[in-house]
């Protein structure tokens, strides 16, 4: 009879034995912690026991502010804008406070922290980005967000978001500037009597070591605390101050080094003869209008600041240059006229020989009388000095009269005949003297500031 049984028992004793099972209780004799957690969970945030609308006391339980510890982890600085003065940058922020409601046990340390993600459960800091102009979280492929509950009742806010914030630049030194953009984190409603925040101690700020920016350098960063005043009361606030150096190379080859090579070409108009019009005249207003459409292209990337920047001195300055050689050639056109002109009148009118003739008359027919006879008066063998002092009068006027030297600049200049010629050669030598100058004061100068600046 107990054989009959046997075959109907059998799923009974099969839904017995599953229940009874040691794996929905123990895991190889060890309690299974994430049943506890489900517990814990429900003890702490069950209905009626935890309400997320009121913030947690202070420090020591008092009644004072409670106190948030913010740091935050730096991923990527993806663009700086010059025109819109703004800066995208994806980091993983991070908050941590106290909340006393959420004390549990923690099972001799084996339950270490409690994992959530919905950041509606319990109270959250009422933090914002002051300078923020854009911004979003990542939801792929889940929301990258996370909420861990310590036994101590400490709470970590972790969340990765992306960020586009205003940077208000100076631009006086561009492209040799450094801009400082600032990262404001501040409490919304909440009061220095009820929340502050504070960097976390040791290392508040993280920044990934394979940064990489376009036409930047992030030289350093520096923490503060930025608390401000309102009608309606102070509210704490943080800020983290990025300092990006411009990186000049981009611009010395795209920029100066093609202005230079510009000026440099109009210079050689100068070395053209006189009458090859047609080469010289394209030559200069082919070099004006490439300057002019450079100038233009630079300011196109640049906003519509009311005051001057070193780039608009080297851009205004070349392009003056390159405006001096095509009038250069103006008036070497000019020049070379004038002297066809005077040419033309020396042909017509011939210098006279009459000064030739005169100076040829042999000195020593001064002697003569009016009627051809020598004059062989004696003179007298005492000096009057009357006589001596005409003598010395005539001594000085001889000394005048003596030929100058001449000036070695006039004696090389004389080499060449015409005007035209001379301005030529002159400005073969005075444009690139001048042009050297210039870049000796501007770099000097604009250097010398930046340093200042700097410190």
């Amino acid at each position: 009879m107990a054989g009959a049984m046997w075959p109907g028992a059998l799923p009974l004793l099969l839904l017995l034995a599953v229940l009874l099972h040691p794996s929905r209780c123990t895991q190889g004799g060890k309690v299974n912690f994430r049943e506890k957690e489900k517990q814990v969970l429900d003890n702490i945030l069950g209905p009626g026991r935890y309400d997320a609308r009121i913030r947690p006391s202070g420090e020591n339980g008092t009644d004072g502010p409670a106190v948030v510890r913010v740091n935050i982890f730096v991923r990527s600085i993806s663009k700086i804008d010059d025109v819109t003065m703004e800066y995208s940058v994806q980091l993983t922020f991070r908050e941590q406070w106290l909340d006393e409601r959420l004390r549990f046990n923690d099972f001799g340390g084996r339950l270490k922290y409690l994992t959530l993600t919905e950041a509606s459960r319990v109270w959250m800091p009422d933090l914002f980005f002051s300078n923020e102009k854009e911004g979003h979280f990542h939801n792929i492929i889940m929301p990258n967000v996370y909420i861990r509950i310590f036994p101590n009742g400490s709470v970590l806010y972790s969340i990765r978001i992306s960020l586009t914030l205003s940077c208000p630049m100076n631009l006086k030194l561009y492209p040799l500037d450094r801009q400082i953009c600032s990262l404001r984190m501040a409490s919304y409603g909440w009061t220095t009597n009820d929340l502050v925040f504070l960097w976390k101690e040791g290392d508040p700020v993280q920044v990934v070591k394979n940064l990489h920016l376009p036409r930047f350098t992030l030289e350093k960063f520096l923490t503060d605390y930025c608390n401000s005043k309102t009608n309606t009361g102070e509210y704490s606030c943080l800020k983290v101050d990025l300092l990006f150096k411009r990186e000049f190379s981009y611009y010395l080859i795209q920029i100066y080094i093609p202005c230079c090579m510009l000026v440099i070409v109009s210079w050689v108009s100068f070395w053209l003869d006189q009458s090859a019009v047609p080469a010289r005249v394209s030559l200069g207003v082919t070099t004006l209008l490439t300057m002019a459409t450079q100038t233009s292209g630079i300011n196109a990337s640049l906003p519509p600041v009311s005051y001057t920047k070193a780039i608009d001195v080297w851009t205004g300055v070349c392009l003056t240059f390159v405006f001096g050689a095509l009038l250069e050639f103006a008036l070497v056109n000019y020049a070379s006229r004038s002297d066809m002109h005077s040419d033309n009148i020396k042909k017509q009118f011939p210098p006279s020989d009459q000064m030739e003739h005169s100076s040829s008359i042999d000195p020593s027919s001064e002697l003569l009388e009016p009627d051809g006879s020598a004059n062989f008066a004696m003179k007298p063998l005492v000096r009057h000095p009357e006589d001596s002092m005409s003598m010395d009068k005539l001594q000085q006027c001889e000394i005048h009269m003596q030929p100058r030297k001449k000036n070695c600049c006039r004696s090389w200049l004389s080499k060449f005949p015409t005007r035209s010629k001379r301005i030529d050669v002159i400005s073969r030598i005075f444009f690139p003297i001048v042009f050297a100058f210039f870049n000796l004061t501007y770099w000097s100068t604009y250097l010398f500031r930046e340093e200042e600046g700097d410190e």
